[in-house]
Order: C-alpha cells, then sequence, then structure tokens
C-alpha cells in the first residue's frame, strides 16, 4: 500500500467515523491513533520527531 492510499484510507475512514458517530467521536479516534503511533515509535526505540519537522518544510 502506497503512502498515498493510506492517507486515502485514513482520510476516508475518519469521515466515515465522524459521519456514523460525530465529530467528537471522530476526533477522539484520530487522537487515540496519535497516541498509539507515539507509543510505538517509543517502544521501537526511536522517538525522535526531527523527521517530521523536516517534512513540514516547503522545499525549493
Amino acid at each position: 500500500m502506497s503512502r498515498q492510499q493510506f492517507g486515502f484510507l485514513a482520510g476516508f475512514l475518519v469521515v466515515a467515523v465522524w459521519a456514523a458517530a460525530g465529530l467528537r467521536v471522530a476526533a477522539l479516534a484520530v487522537l487515540a491513533g496519535l497516541v498509539g503511533w507515539i507509543v510505538v515509535r517509543v517502544l521501537d526505540g526511536a522517538p525522535a520527531t526531527t523527521g517530521l519537522g523536516d517534512r513540514a518544510v516547503r522545499r525549493r
């Protein structure tokens, strides 16, 4: 699965949860996903978030 496909799937699932259960539940689902991602990063021994900052900077 490519990053684009994964991003589409993640966005689709957030909107599906939002439509089915409401905005608050969708926001909690996204928050739970982020917490899970952080826990896995820490358990893998790579809690550094320097890569996220590099992705946010616009390249020329």
